[in-house]
């Protein structure tokens, strides 16, 4: 497998650190509010990746944080009148409900920041006996110049990065690049004791902590969006390799920005959506396949037309599972013969083979939606339209549901009007009734109850496997 490395800026062969494991940290959410589409796409496109890797066997270790303290979180305690940990664990369980309508893997671990509160002091007392850090009057900071490759995996000399930077008021570090890895205790903010008085810690320190903690001093991959790139991640790098001693993460992998009608989103434009918004109105599976249509690295734009493109597109995936399952459960024949079976094999396995190749090459998810949908057509014409026996019928079951699942897709459950509508015995009499007057060749009588459903808002499906039906969508 290649991936791009946005620290070498190159596609590499993918080798992990310890043979058939990889260890993944993934940066979660600052938990103030709800989850908006910008926050979705790197929690759907990283889990794709990670079910992808363990469709390839491999033993996958995933941790992605929450952090639940910071000035957000804070600011939003004040307005609301609570403490900050109220804040903190609401919109953790909303994340909750937002990731599951997402169908997102719950992580290994899910770290917060408050729970690692010594594990982040112990790496700042490294960093001040090592010469990278220092305190001034209950803050502590990193000094940017002492570390040669500041800079490296935003590709940007640290002269360049000193242009643009300031000193905020309030602050007392000494030079205009240093950050914050420890601030000292304000009143009425949440504080906890240190060596340097009571404080928080800095935003950039908290996962170089729980990385280490959870997966060690060098993991296999850390992804996020490309707005954490700088500062965030080129502070977790410079952080953890001073304190450690050796490379923090091998693999830096970073997903592109989503914009609302082709342009950025933003609150102050008014073109700001959750996910919560959306999927009340469009369900949370398009939210899902939407931000894996696109390859990972480019930027996806969020319209009314885009997100109905996708529940379009999840349609004709439903019906081609639904159609399997209808036929499986009323196939006339068993068995193939073998050369019937050798021809589906080749069939299925050439797309199977296009859809991993297209994983691959850099985690092409775009590419191998494509592989799937050229499967689907396959199995409408070549399998579902002839009345394939049940074995075929499952060959192509099996691997169209094998894609599926890698991708994370087709997880809501179909609800059939079978199962919910109160006139479901006259409607199955009606259509016995219609295919006796078929076998009778009353062709009158059969198109008459067939308008009959019609009117009550029933759709006939004749297909090789027997008559399929649905009601009327409103």
């Amino acid at each position: 497998m290649k991936l791009y490395n946005t620290l070498t800026r190159q596609k590499e062969e993918f080798i992990p650190l310890e043979e058939g494991k990889v260890k993944i940290y993934a940066c979660g959410p600052t938990v103030y509010n709800y989850i908006h589409i910008g926050n979705a796409r790197p929690l759907c496109v990283f889990d794709v990746l990670r079910r992808y890797f363990i469709f390839s066997g491999y033993n996958v270790t995933f941790v992605q944080n929450f952090t639940d303290i910071d000035d957000k979180i804070i600011n939003k305690a004040n307005e609301m009148g609570v403490e900050s940990i109220e804040v903190s664990e609401k919109f953790i369980e909303e994340y909750k409900k937002d990731a599951k309508g997402l169908n997102i893997m719950t992580a290994d671990v899910h770290p917060k920041v408050t729970e690692n509160i010594d594990e982040i002091i112990s790496i700042i007392e490294t960093l001040i006996e090592k010469g990278y850090a220092y305190e001034v009057e209950g803050d502590v900071y990193f000094s940017t110049n002492k570390f040669e490759e500041y800079g490296k995996l935003s590709h940007q000399p640290l002269e360049e990065l000193e242009a643009g930077a300031r000193i905020s008021v309030g602050e007392k570090k000494a030079e205009p690049m240093d950050f914050a890895l420890w601030k000292a205790a304000k009143p009425g903010e949440p504080a906890w004791d240190s060596p340097w008085g009571k404080g928080r810690p800095g935003w950039h320190i908290e996962c170089s902590a729980m990385a280490r903690k959870y997966l060690g001093q060098t993991i296999d991959i850390h992804c996020g969006g490309q707005d954490l790139i700088f500062p965030h991640h080129e502070n977790e790098i410079a952080q953890s390799e001073c304190c450690n001693g050796v490379p923090f993460a091998r693999y830096w992998l970073h997903n592109g920005y989503i914009n609302v009608d082709n342009v950025k989103m933003s609150k102050s434009l008014g073109n700001f959506f959750t996910v919560r918004d959306v999927a009340e109105k469009y369900g949370y599976e398009p939210i899902r396949y939407l931000m894996i249509s696109s390859h990972y690295r480019s930027p996806i734009n969020y319209s009314k037309e885009a997100i109905e493109q996708c529940t379009a597109a999840l349609s004709r995936l439903y019906n081609c599972r639904e159609n399997l399952d209808f036929a499986i459960e009323n196939a006339e024949t068993e068995k193939s013969d073998e050369a019937k079976i050798s021809e589906v094999k080749a069939a299925l396995n050439e797309y199977r083979q296009k859809f991993i190749d297209s994983m691959e090459d850099d985690f092409n998810t775009a590419d191998a939606l494509g592989a799937l949908f050229e499967m689907v057509r396959y199995i409408n014409k070549e399998v579902l339209a002839v009345g394939a026996a049940k074995d075929v019928l499952n060959l192509a079951s099996d691997a169209f549901k094998e894609l599926c699942d890698i991708l994370g897709l087709l997880y809501e459950k179909a609800e059939k009007a079978a199962e919910t509508d109160p006139l479901i015995d006259t409607i199955n009499a009606m259509i016995e009734e219609r295919t006796q007057a078929r076998k009778e060749k009353n062709w009158a009588k059969a198109d008459e109850i067939r308008n009959k459903l019609r009117e009550m808002g029933i759709v006939l499906e004749d297909t090789p496997q027997g008559v399929k039906w649905h009601k009327v969508q409103e």
